[in-house]
């Protein structure tokens, strides 16, 4: 069927992401270390759809930003000021979704971390 093929070629991009992207696989070890973290501090179902979220908008920013990337160097593999401007605008994007992941987190975990000591 379609839809399986689709679900292979997408499979093959995010393992492709992870294997190319430093920053993917420490986005990724941020993800687990989130987990891992929401269950031990035994988050609300409203703070673990907030944290997947977040999460999953970080990933998805930095699969963006990869793919930007690579079809800036297809079209422009020469330096271009205007290539240098996408793939900064790009990488902008997955700071952004970043520090927000980032003020999600603090948001839910902190609180709990502060009754834990």
């Amino acid at each position: 069927m379609v839809i399986w093929a689709s679900v292979r070629h997408a499979a093959r991009g995010v393992k492709r992401l992870l294997a190319t992207q430093m920053n993917a696989r420490i986005h990724a070890g941020a993800v687990l270390a989130a987990t891992a973290m929401g269950y031990w501090l035994e988050i609300s179902s409203l703070e673990w759809g907030l944290l997947i979220l977040a999460m999953g908008l970080v990933l998805c920013a930095e699969g963006l930003n990869t793919a930007v990337e690579f079809v800036v160097d297809l079209a422009s593999p020469q330096w271009s000021a205007l290539a240098r401007d996408a793939k900064d605008v790009a990488a902008g994007a997955v700071l952004i979704a970043s520090v927000a992941a980032f003020g999600v987190g603090v948001a839910v975990f902190l609180p709990r971390l502060l009754d834990r000591l």
